[in-house]
């Protein structure tokens, strides 16, 4: 994941994180929320797919979005460090979903 990326440091470590850029087939008629992907930046590793309580910005519908903001990410790698992530062991993305209580709050500040 290089292409479309960007970096991150949250507590010392290096991550790129990314949002699709264009719409699942699902993401696009709005069944699907927005997420974005993030990875350790200097290797290859366990991946986590952040899902937010929001539709992808270029859905067909209208439907409101929610904007993915370095802080987000930053508390959504946090999040996922304590629920279990390790970013440097091979393994099956993780799933996390960024609740909109977090997102709100994160957004505001």
């Amino acid at each position: 994941m290089v292409k479309g990326s960007r970096l991150i440091t949250v507590d010392g470590l290096a991550y790129r994180w990314r949002v699709r850029r264009r719409p699942t087939h699902s993401q696009a008629l709005a069944w699907a929320p927005l997420s974005f992907a993030v990875e350790r930046a200097d290797r290859h590793g366990c991946v986590l797919i952040a899902t937010m309580p929001g539709a992808h910005p270029r859905n067909w519908r209208g439907t409101g979005s929610a904007a993915v903001l370095p802080s987000i990410v930053a508390t959504v790698i946090r999040q996922a460090r304590e629920r279990g992530w390790h970013p440097d062991s091979p393994g099956p993305a993780f799933r996390l979903a960024v609740s909109p209580e977090i997102w709100a709050e994160t957004a505001r500040n």
